[in-house]
């Protein structure tokens, strides 16, 4: 099966990505019919595959600020779009957020608890002034924060035209929102294990991309400076 989808899935054209998320949802699927004793043994257990390490697109906070003052025609995912860049959370966690989740006290500010959708694990995350005064009014505890906000090929559309609008070239998706709060937070001096409990991740090791990204930007930033000597 890896095979096929290195040479022959989609005319052998899958990225490296793809290829591996096929692949270890594969190995996940036979994992658990090994468990359920569908299957004495993991025939894919000795196969590794590295994760191929990906460009993570993000925003600058000039492309942030053209995306508040640019008009979208679903409001409610321009804030939900805003509201990740400012907080980190992903779209499965902000789907599915209560106001009862938001949080607050004099002492420790405002404050995010929450299951993660994707890991099951329950994070207390502070949130910023700002990024609180974006949602609005509270309404009942039980209440979804983005009542209304689905998941949909129209949502899609709708946020490809809100970049374009914003004069914005990058091909950014909602996740990228979230790839741009790391990123900021790194570039503003925050340290790696800090911006790793920011958002969720149980490893450092998964906040990794994000620092080399950021490395990357500073080693272009460096190649710009030029002086002329002469011949």
């Amino acid at each position: 099966f890896l095979l096929y989808l290195q040479k022959h899935a989609n005319g052998g054209s899958l990225s490296s990505t793809s290829i591996y998320s096929y692949f270890a949802k594969f190995k996940a699927a036979l994992k658990q019919s090994v468990q359920e004793k569908l299957l004495k043994e993991d025939p894919s257990q000795k196969i590794k595959m590295k994760q191929p390490e990906t460009e993570r697109e993000f925003l600058t906070l000039d492309e942030l600020n053209r995306l508040v003052q640019t008009d979208c025609e679903e409001p409610m995912l321009k804030k939900a779009c805003l509201f990740s860049a400012l907080s980190g959370l992903r779209w499965s966690d902000i789907e599915k957020l209560t106001w009862s989740q938001v949080q607050s006290d004099p002492g420790n500010g405002h404050y995010l608890r929450f299951r993660q959708k994707k890991t099951g694990g329950f994070e207390t995350l502070p949130t910023s002034d700002q990024a609180v005064s974006l949602l609005g009014t509270p309404a009942a505890l039980t209440d979804q924060v983005f009542k209304g906000l689905t998941y949909s090929d129209h949502n899609n559309m709708k946020l490809k035209a809100w970049i374009l609008g914003a004069g914005i070239s990058k091909k950014i998706s909602f996740h990228n929102f979230r790839h741009t709060y790391a990123t900021l937070l790194l570039n503003s001096g925050t340290d790696i294990y800090t911006v790793s409990k920011m958002l969720g991740h149980k490893n450092v090791s998964t906040t990794q991309i994000y620092a080399k990204v950021v490395d990357k930007r500073k080693q272009e930033a460096v190649g710009r400076i030029k002086i002329d000597f002469g011949e």
